[in-house]
């Protein structure tokens, strides 16, 4: 079967790898085999991508399977009771080694597909699920004023929850025109195209003179916006460091968000139980609309093109698609 792998950086191949083999019941219970259909790239897909994880460079050629880890598809085969076989899940593979026709994978990393939903959009609750994750941490953010630094897809995810939770000023910052238009679709009241830092006295323009009360840093890996989170915040406000930094991260300005009185939070890794459940819920309730996401789509034959464009924000591409050979072409319902 196939399989995907980054022989050198900024290249990824499709070779032939050995099909996975379900393991023996009172060896290893509830596993199961994955076959995935559709996909979508990930902003942390990248840095394996590019050879630059954490601060260090990665060894190539890297493991097969790296890197993708957005994905739904059908339980082909199982030794426990949670599913069936031909049950359609969504499904997050260990260490995002998910660029397999099919994998061995915890029946508890996976959550049922909802009905209502196309697998496109279903499929937007993995990433979708951490944004809710990381909004179940926030206070009450009625009649609250936010800014959203870096508009990729986490940060447009973002802003439609927020407007859902009841923020009365959205406001999106990223140096990308495409993106900041893009912002006001999903939600955003006001825009800035610009960069964190160079964006102060515009903010303060939106807000008749104040900062944000809230700031969600979402810029992402490979550049860290913490210390224009801590400019962008008022004093006693909350920032959100949803942004995995690079690591080591030089130069935060810790000193200056102690003086301020800010309140820091960090989010990683949702739950299976709750978060991504209810991320699909309200996908299917149509509580958010991140169809606009959908920018691009690819076979996996083309999985060298997809991620060229994604890498390189080409043609406006906020989340590209890949469909596996598996895929039974199910469209918007």
């Amino acid at each position: 079967m196939l399989a995907g792998q980054f022989p050198s950086p900024g290249k990824v191949q499709l070779i032939q790898v050995e099909e996975p083999v379900l393991p023996e019941p009172n060896v290893q219970p509830g596993m199961m085999i994955f076959q995935p259909e559709m996909t979508c790239l990930c902003g942390s897909d990248l840095p394996f991508f590019d050879g630059d994880f954490e601060g260090h460079a990665v060894p190539y050629p890297q493991p097969d399977g790296m890197s993708l880890h957005e994905m739904v598809g059908t339980v082909v085969a199982t030794n426990g009771s949670r599913w069936t076989p031909g049950t359609r899940v969504l499904a997050v593979p260990v260490g995002q080694r998910g660029l397999y026709e099919r994998f061995v994978l915890s029946e508890e990393r996976a959550i049922a597909l909802d009905p209502r939903l196309s697998d496109e959009v279903a499929l937007l609750a993995q990433p979708f699920g951490t944004v809710v994750w990381a909004l179940k941490k926030l206070p009450n953010m009625i009649d609250r004023d936010v800014v959203v630094l870096g508009l990729g897809p986490i940060g447009q995810m973002f802003v439609a929850g927020l407007r859902n939770m009841g923020a009365r000023r959205i406001i999106g910052i990223d140096p990308v025109r495409d993106r900041t238009e893009l912002a006001r679709t999903m939600g955003a009241t006001d825009v800035v195209t610009s960069t964190g830092m160079n964006a102060v006295d515009e903010v303060r323009s939106i807000l008749n003179g104040q900062l944000a009360e809230v700031c969600v840093e979402a810029v992402g890996h490979k550049a860290q916006a913490f210390n224009d989170a801590v400019r962008l915040t008022k004093e006693h406000g909350d920032i959100l460091y949803f942004g995995v930094p690079p690591i080591p991260v030089d130069g935060l300005q810790l000193k200056d968000a102690m003086l301020k009185n800010l309140t820091i939070r960090t989010s990683l890794h949702p739950d299976f139980e709750r978060t991504f459940p209810l991320a699909m819920q309200w996908l299917a309730e149509k509580r958010v609309d991140l169809s606009p996401l959908l920018t691009h789509r690819y076979p996996l034959a083309q999985i060298q093109e997809a991620f060229d464009l994604f890498r390189y924000r080409r043609e406006g591409a906020i989340k590209v698609l890949v469909e596996f050979p598996a895929n039974r072409g199910t469209t918007s319902r």
